[in-house]
């Protein structure tokens, strides 16, 4: 090991911590690529619903959720580096095989399989089967839901990971908030980019162009990842920073194998179960923000995908304000002598009372749609700040040869609970419609009962609204009733937390 040893320390480390941060960018415009694009440009092509959308928005987050228990052994059984070029190989063939779902719905109903993007769209017209057509679409998304999930569940194991061999636990917050802001920062671009080339392309080309990235982000991993200790840019004083933790020290002696966490051993320990039900509580809340909010400025302020660009760019740029999360945590530590899990619990309290303003976003509403965009970035901080911090209690209390697969254990139960808030936000949603009222008071299936059970007929809301026949729509309080979900669910995760990890422990192993 040619190891540098210029008298000034190196920051290399923080090279790393950019790659991180451009790859979880890249994560978030991936996942973001559906909810841009389905309301105007897909739903139409295919026919779907609320609850349409709902299913492949729930599914997506437990084949994530499974994935990430499997992800974060992977990932500690390939090691950071060719972990993380797996995954983001993975998702991004998942993000680029959601364009060709159109021309397998035609292939799949017509037989025709040699098409285009253009001559898909006039098969898939022609098809007297709308069902059949709901159906197979579905089918096919879910599919390259699948894919995406199983590679994009391997970047927060492998990203954690990685900041665990580069930074000491006092700093691992405060890069873990600057990496997260790629989340942040994937979303703020998704929606200035992704309409528009979906508007001037096809919304085909917009998973194709996002989904190419990833595989330029793959090149500069390849260069640039070594392990600190291997890496000639990383000099001897950058490297006795670093591993100024004494867990940080790397097992050199390679006659002395490295004794690996079975799931039976990390179901065992409270530190685990404080994780896993903080990332349950709290995950879905996000993925709702990420997933729902363009449709709920298209379903309640009647804005198409690129009038909504502007207002989802200030709420994402608003967001970017849980760079803080990091930065909290260090000052209660260095400054108030903290240790590092009760400066990040004290941090995470703060950011858990944020959420309460959802209470208002949907009431306050009814003013202007500035104040519910405004409220749900705010929201979307304190998350961000608050999941920079959860994700560093593992640090701060696992060994680093279990960093990975205690982050996939939570990211697990992140995604159950997003499974739960995403399908019952879309049949909620759906049933809020049915929940109009006629002009004299009734309500609608009452009025029209042949609906009951029955799909709207496309165009169903629109006419009646055009008709002067509906006065009240209840897709407000639906949104109301998830908002008051995402306002108290952080509160709630943190006292469990505290009950279950009282007092700072690390785990000896």
């Amino acid at each position: 090991m040619n190891k540098n040893i210029s008298p000034k320390p190196t920051h290399f480390r923080w090279t790393i911590c950019a790659l991180l941060f451009i790859a979880t960018t890249i994560n978030y415009m991936d996942r973001q690529v559906l909810s841009l694009t389905w309301k105007d440009f897909i739903a139409p092509e295919f026919h779907w619903n609320n609850n349409d959308y709902g299913n492949i928005t729930a599914l997506f987050s437990i084949f994530y959720a499974i994935s990430m228990l499997f992800a974060g052994k992977f990932v500690d059984w390939m090691d950071t580096k060719k972990g993380f070029l797996w995954a983001i190989a993975i998702w991004s063939v998942g993000a680029v095989l959601h364009a060709f779902c159109g021309i397998a719905t035609a292939g799949v109903l017509t037989g025709n399989w040699m098409v285009g993007f253009h001559e898909s769209k006039e098969l898939i017209g022609k098809v007297d089967n709308v069902s059949m057509v709901i159906s197979t679409s579905v089918t096919l998304f879910i599919f390259a839901r699948f894919v995406l999930a199983v590679g994009e569940a391997g970047n927060f194991p492998a990203a954690i990971k990685t900041t665990a061999e580069y930074f000491p636990k006092k700093d691992r917050a405060f890069a873990t908030s600057i990496f997260n802001a790629g989340a942040t920062v994937g979303a703020l671009a998704a929606p200035l980019t992704i309409p528009f080339i979906a508007k001037s392309m096809g919304w085909e080309w917009a998973f194709i162009i996002i989904g190419a990235l990833g595989f330029v982000w793959m090149g500069l991993w390849v260069f640039y990842y070594k392990k600190p200790h291997d890496h000639h840019k990383v000099n001897t004083h950058e490297l006795e920073y670093i591993q100024q933790d004494q867990d940080d020290l790397p097992n050199t002696d390679s006659s002395i194998p490295e004794k690996k966490f079975t799931f039976k051993e990390c179901f065992s320990y409270r530190q685990t179960w404080a994780f896993a039900f903080g990332k349950f509580m709290t995950d879905g809340i996000w993925w709702f923000f990420l997933f729902w909010t363009p449709a709920y400025l298209s379903s309640v302020y009647k804005m198409d995908s690129t009038q909504s660009a502007l207002p989802l760019f200030v709420l994402y740029m608003i967001t970017l304000l849980s760079i803080i999360g990091g930065w909290l945590p260090k000052y209660f530590v260095e400054k108030k002598g903290m240790n590092a899990y009760s400066g990040r619990m004290k941090a995470m309290l703060i950011f858990a009372f944020f959420p309460l303003l959802a209470l208002l976003a949907q009431p306050l509403g009814s003013i202007t749609y500035w104040i519910p965009v405004l409220i749900i970035g705010i929201a979307g901080a304190a998350h961000q700040a608050w999941s920079a911090n959860i994700f560093s209690t593992v640090g701060d209390m696992f060994p680093k040869k279990a960093i990975a697969t205690i982050t996939g254990i939570g990211g697990m139960a992140g995604g159950i609970g997003s499974f739960l808030i995403n399908k019952s936000s879309g049949v909620l949603f759906d049933h809020a419609h049915k929940a109009w009222t006629t002009v004299d008071g009734t309500p609608l299936l009452e009025k029209y009962p042949e609906y009951i059970n029955e799909r709207l007929p496309e165009g169903f809301f629109e006419k009646l609204e055009q008709s002067g026949a509906v006065i009240s729509d209840g897709i407000d309080k639906g949104y109301m009733i998830i908002f008051s979900v995402c306002a108290v669910a952080y509160l709630i995760a943190w006292s469990v937390m505290k009950s279950l990890v009282p007092k700072y422990k690390v785990i000896n192993k």
